[in-house]
């Protein structure tokens, strides 16, 4: 297995860079296809400027659209270009962003988005990322918007409780485990019949069978939530990405995150490859 196909998700914001500068360095890594997605917002267009154009509403916003689609598009095929790479298309919809980001992260081995920034208008809002990792049954890497990215799998923290959304985002990260230098598969809380006789041990055997440098660790979180112990460990073991499941449940086509996956949503320091 590798990502034949990755998809980046391309806005504005000081973020948008670096996000398409880690897309761009993993579609040269992996020889991948690269696609630079952005969704078009329809924001309203105050009257008074419409007025002293002469243009109707939606004149006026369809300009603003091509206008930005272009901008975007340039920038994009600037970096492709700089990065080496081969293959690589532009999209944009007018559709709303979680449809037409689920939807097209269905036809991407990894989608490469960004964590939501508070305050800011710029980027995707708290529901977007958790809704596209639920919804489209493909892996996605969440940038942080603080912090600079030097490496990117090189050391990697893997958050394994023996069930089905953390067998899913270590099978799909395998491409990037295999080329790091050491993987710690850190087990939270072993208990119950998930893990087999010797919790980590199944899991340990699986990832070196596929040439991966791993080490097991038992993890204990009795004074702290699982969430923030992870975020720890990856201070404490130098990691620059966390694979984990995501967990959560659809109700009312809102979804409610599980503690852990929020916990990191809201505070990673790292990118983060989650799937459901």
């Amino acid at each position: 297995m590798t990502y034949k196909t990755i998809l980046v998700h391309v806005n504005y914001g000081e973020r948008a860079a670096r996000r398409l500068k880690v897309a761009c360095e993993l579609a040269s890594r992996f020889g991948a296809h690269l696609v630079g997605f952005h969704a078009v917002s329809t924001g309203r267009i105050p009257l008074s400027l419409a007025l002293e154009t002469g243009l109707t509403l939606r004149e006026h916003q369809s300009r603003l659209e091509k206008g930005e689609r272009i901008e975007l598009e340039d920038t994009f095929v600037a970096a492709a270009k700089a990065a080496g790479i081969e293959s690589y298309e532009f999209r944009a919809s007018p559709v709303d962003v979680t449809r037409s980001l689920t939807i097209n992260a269905r036809y991407a081995d990894l989608s490469v988005l960004g964590q939501a920034e508070p305050g800011l208008g710029v980027g995707l809002h708290p529901g977007v990322v958790p809704e596209v990792v639920m919804a489209s049954g493909r892996p996605v890497l969440v940038i942080p918007y603080a912090g600079e990215i030097e490496t990117l799998g090189k050391r990697v923290l893997v958050a394994w409780n023996g069930g089905r959304e953390a067998t899913r985002a270590i099978t799909d990260a395998l491409p990037l485990l295999k080329g790091a230098e050491k993987v710690d598969v850190a087990v939270f809380n072993p208990k119950g019949g998930t893990h087999g006789d010797v919790p980590g041990a199944d899991i340990g055997l699986w990832l070196a069978r596929h040439g991966v440098k791993v080490n097991v660790m038992d993890e204990r979180a009795d004074d702290i939530d699982v969430g923030n112990l992870l975020l720890s460990r990856v201070t404490d073991r130098g990691s620059d990405l966390i694979v984990m499941g995501a967990y959560g449940r659809s109700r009312f086509a809102e979804f409610i995150l599980g503690g852990v996956t929020q916990t990191i949503l809201e505070s990673m320091t790292v990118p983060v490859l989650m799937a459901n």
